[in-house]
């Protein structure tokens, strides 16, 4: 039977300083002698002596003798593995050593650009809205009647006429194709390349890329050369790994064939076969689809002779010195350097000798063969040009790649010679490394200026040159003529879209070497050009980077500057289209938040950087996802948590005042805000060190108003319920008692209101848990919190327990129990002569009543009421056969009352014994949580003043489930 009759004082007097003082750990003196777990051990190289016995070293240990042996070390027989690796590398033959040095050196580093980067873009630069036609292989079967028995000299001779097949007439034309149509014919190709090798036919496959070079032959649609080249190239691609793939699988049987074979690791069918593969495209007639497979097939040489690829490059270069069309052989030539970069990236000669060879066709470009091409196919020649930019970038990034700076100076001599030809210099200036190009900046100058501006524009030029600009600094003496010389050329461009694709360029070199001046007058001349007509519209991507977003990750100073100006806000207004807008806003927020380290409270970048937080604010509606609310507030707030006014606390005021009706849309920004005025108020009291004057009183007041007018607008009531138990802490802690209480009874007026569940990412939870949490942390608080002298003893503990009893909870729930548990800690902390915490020149009950009979009469009422509400609940669960829950909380009551009630009363005593016994009864309870519990208890006997614990732990015994 659970029942009680209540003495006059039910709570123990605590000593809190002396308990924490028993808490304590005990110090205890150890002698550790000459050794310590952290003194530092110092490890030489020693080596172990034969007959020895394990894990013993030579005498020149550094360890001192009393020292205990190491168990790690005693494993590893004297030898450490690290040592050992050392040695081994050591040990290796010099011949090896250079044999990686030069692999090393040979390999293609990560540094370069590898051509499966430029497939897309030339594909989508390189368009065509003409037709199209292919000619399509249409297979044959002469092939298939040969038997098995026949000679093998007739089985040759019917390849060679299979190969002959082609040019009789075995193909059919597709004609008036669209280019997506063109682009799926060349990639059923490439399928029926791989069926037919799969299908063990290598002759069909063979033809197959033989009529996909000859493709490469006609220049029909000049516009889309350099994208069909990209589509061809890739079947060949396909072929040559193919080829590759059978040669290596016939090595590596039986056992699989390593990477750096040498020719003597290759079997005699292998070899044969690869001469097999060379002599059937040596057979092939036309030069064009020879020189292709050959290139393809190039890797292939490996297995014949160690010096085979470096034969075999130079009479490949010299063969397209037989190809007519210019830009035919341009591209043919950048399929013998991508090829030659893959399998043999050191032979740079035939490589150099390749470009030398492109260089001397450069006067066959302007020739009446190729004008009369033009004219028929209406091609302007600055367009034409462009179509060679792809190819001659690729040969140059492949000579250019780890050269010395030297080569750079032999290509400007060169372009010199051929009457600076643009678009060479346009590639060179690509190609070599920018600090090569921004040491010779003024040099390049020179030469665009003496170009022929009729077949490629000069502000194309200027561009490529302030690409290298943008990542390496030219001297600082030519920086002020390099930036007027390039923008006499840049302002003078009449096309809206070509001039920002130039300006855009220049921006970031302007503010990183120049002054306002020079960055407003860019920025004026950018807003003069894009705005009549509304020529931005179509200038959005590039304007984003003038702001800018890209490369500012490298220079932060850049957006800061930029910011600056007096034209950054009109210039930010040219992006009329909202998602746009919002886009630009947030790069830029996102670049400030991750690199602006300082607090700041600079009047123009606070202006600018409100105006874009603003614009971000106002683009939220009915319509905005969560997820994008979301992101928007914590850039918001990033920019909030960098303002700061320093010791002009009422300008910090100011600031969170504007703000909060800058961005009364968004929640967390409010929430942000009330947590930035709470910490003003609290930095106040810091300054004041607690000594508020008449001035700093009024301010804290004024803050504490600002969270109380805020706070009721948040939706979640959460949020308001955390915002307001937080700020009436700050409150008091300032010494604003009518505010905290004011803060506190806001709390407790709305815990009606907290839903039964609530959503937490996306799926709903019971919000049970969250508000028992937060009830606990409000009774943590009410014990430093004095009464109103208006409203009786207690009235917010009765106010919330009132809360409590009325609050629908969910059905078969205990939480109303354990908050009634949860309050009876603070109730007996309450009667105690000294709190356990106060709160600096606040006076806490403790001082208002002083240990009051009447005082402690009113606890004792109420947790008679408390306890006797347990108890009601316990006996109902035992009805309903909750015995689970009921053990639960029994167990629970009874750990209250061990550690805070008086057990000298018997009746409480006995109180503890039978709650013990009913958290035992069903075999529930945690045999190890039970057992600590006992020997607490039992260690407590020991205390001078718990003696009489020792009658009530006789009693208390453990019971098993059964």
């Amino acid at each position: 039977t659970l029942s009680i009759s209540f003495a006059t004082r039910r709570s123990r007097g605590r000593n809190y300083d002396a308990e924490l003082q028993r808490c304590g750990l005990e110090a205890a003196l150890v002698d550790f002698g000459d050794y310590h777990p952290l003194k530092p051990i110092m490890v030489t190289d020693t080596k172990t002596r034969r007959g020895t016995r394990k894990g013993s070293t030579s005498s020149s240990s550094s360890s001192s003798s009393s020292a205990p042996p190491d168990p790690l070390s005693s494993m590893l027989d004297g030898t450490d593995p690290l040592s050992m690796f050392a040695a081994a590398s050591a040990s290796e033959t010099p011949d090896l050593g250079r044999r990686k040095r030069e692999k090393e050196e040979e390999a293609v580093g990560p540094d370069f650009e590898p051509w499966s980067l430029k497939r897309g873009e030339i594909l989508a630069r390189f368009t065509t809205t003409e037709k199209l036609s292919i000619n399509l292989f249409m297979g044959s079967d002469r092939g298939k009647a040969t038997s098995q028995g026949s000679a093998v000299s007739e089985k040759v001779r019917t390849r060679l006429e299979e190969l002959d097949d082609l040019e009789e007439g075995s193909q059919r034309e597709l004609l008036n194709l669209s280019q997506q149509d063109y682009a799926n014919r060349i990639e059923e190709l490439n399928q029926s390349l791989k069926e037919a090798w799969s299908s063990d036919q290598k002759v069909k496959a063979l033809k197959i890329v033989i009529q996909c070079s000859k493709l490469l032959s006609d220049t029909s649609v000049i516009q889309f050369y350099p994208s069909k080249f990209v589509l061809i190239t890739d079947i060949l691609d396909t072929f040559g790994r193919l080829v590759y793939d059978r040669i290596w699988t016939m090595c590596s049987d039986p056992r699989p064939l390593p990477d750096n074979f040498t020719v003597e690791d290759v079997n005699d069918t292998a070899k044969e076969t690869c001469l097999n593969w060379f002599y059937k495209i040596a057979s092939i007639r036309e030069l064009l689809p020879r020189l292709y497979v050959e290139a393809a097939i190039l890797k292939c040489n490996r297995f014949l002779n160690k010096s085979a690829i470096q034969e075999t490059l130079p009479r490949l270069t010299a063969m397209i010195r037989g190809i007519g069309d210019p830009l035919v052989a341009a591209y043919a030539r950048a399929y013998l350097c991508r090829v030659g970069m893959e399998v043999a990236p050191h032979l740079k000669d035939s490589l150099n000798r390749n470009f030398f060879d492109l260089l001397g066709t450069f006067r066959q470009i302007s020739s009446e063969n190729v004008r009369a091409q033009l004219v028929l196919q209406m091609v302007e020649m600055p367009e034409y040009l462009t179509l060679y930019s792809p190819a001659i970038s690729w040969i140059l990034q492949c000579i250019a790649y780890r050269a010395p700076e030297s080569l750079l100076t032999e290509m400007m001599e060169r372009c010199k010679k051929l009457g600076n030809n643009a678009l060479l210099l346009n590639s060179v200036m690509r190609a070599f490394r920018p600090e090569f190009v921004a040491a010779r900046a003024t040099d390049f100058i020179g030469m665009i200026k003496d170009c022929d501006e009729a077949g490629f524009p000069k502000h194309l030029l200027f561009g490529s040159l302030g690409r290298s600009l943008a990542s390496a600094d030219p001297p600082e003496s030519e920086r002020l003529t390099i930036l007027n010389e390039a923008w006499k050329v840049i302002t003078k461009v009449r096309s809206p879209q070509d001039y920002i694709n130039c300006a855009e360029i220049w921006v970031e070199f302007t503010c990183r070497h120049f002054t306002k001046r020079e960055v407003n007058t860019i920025l004026a001349d950018i807003i003069k050009h894009m705005t009549p007509d509304r020529a931005f519209e179509d200038a959005y991507p590039q304007l984003q980077t003038v702001i800018p977003v890209q490369s500012v990750e490298l220079h932060f100073q850049f957006l800061l500057f930029s910011v600056l100006q007096e034209r950054f806000l009109p210039f930010l207004d040219m992006f009329q289209k909202d998602s746009v807008r919002v886009e630009v806003c947030k790069s830029i927020m996102e670049v400030f938040i991750k690199h602006q380290v300082e607090l700041t409270r600079d009047p123009v970048i606070l202006n600018a950087m409100l105006h874009i937080c603003k614009t971000m604010h106002d683009s939220v509606n009915a319509l905005t996802l969560e997820d994008e609310k979301r992101s928007l507030a914590l850039l918001i707030i990033g920019f909030i948590r960098m303002v700061s006014f320093g010791r002009d606390f009422e300008q910090q005021l100011s600031f969170c005042v504007e703000a909060r009706a800058t961005f009364c849309n968004l929640e967390p920004v409010l929430v942000q805000l009330i947590h930035t005025v709470n910490q003003l108020a609290m930095e106040t009291r810091r300054v004041m060190r607690g000594n508020h004057s008449r001035k700093t009183a009024a301010f804290v007041r004024a803050c504490a108003a600002y969270s109380f007018i805020t706070i009721p607008s948040l939706s979640s009531i959460f949020s308001r319920l955390s915002l307001y138990l937080l700020s009436g802490q700050v409150a008091l802690a300032n010494q604003c008692l009518s505010q905290a209480d004011a803060f506190l009874k806001a709390a407790v007026s709305i815990l009606p209101e907290v839903p039964r569940s609530i959503s937490v990412e996306g799926k709903l939870r019971s919000s049970e848990s969250f508000l028992l949490d937060f009830i606990n942390s409000f009774l943590a608080t009410l014990l430093v919190i004095p009464d109103h002298p208006e409203h009786g003893v207690l009235y917010l503990v009765r106010g919330l327990l009132n809360m409590v009893q009325d609050y629908t909870w969910e059905d078969n729930s205990d939480a109303k129990v354990r908050v009634y548990i949860s309050a009876l800690p603070l109730l007996a902390a309450m009667s105690q002569e000294t709190y356990l915490y106060s709160i600096p020149k606040v006076d806490s009950n403790e001082t208002l009543y002083g240990g009051d009979p009447k005082f402690l009469s009113e606890i004792n009422k109420l947790c008679e009421t408390l306890i006797g509400q347990i108890l009601d609940h316990l006996k109902t669960l035992g009805r309903d056969e909750s015995t689970r829950r009921q053990g639960a909380l029994a167990f629970s009551l009874f750990g209250v009352l061990l550690a805070h009630s008086d057990l000298r009363n018997n009746k409480l005593s006995q109180l503890a014994v039978n709650l013990w016994n009913l958290s035992h009864k069903h075999g529930y309870c945690e045999t190890r949580t039970s057992v600590r519990t006992l020997e607490f208890i039992k260690h407590q006997t020991q205390q001078p003043d718990m003696a009489h614990l020792s009658d009530m732990v006789q009693r208390l015994t453990l019971q098993s489930r059964t």
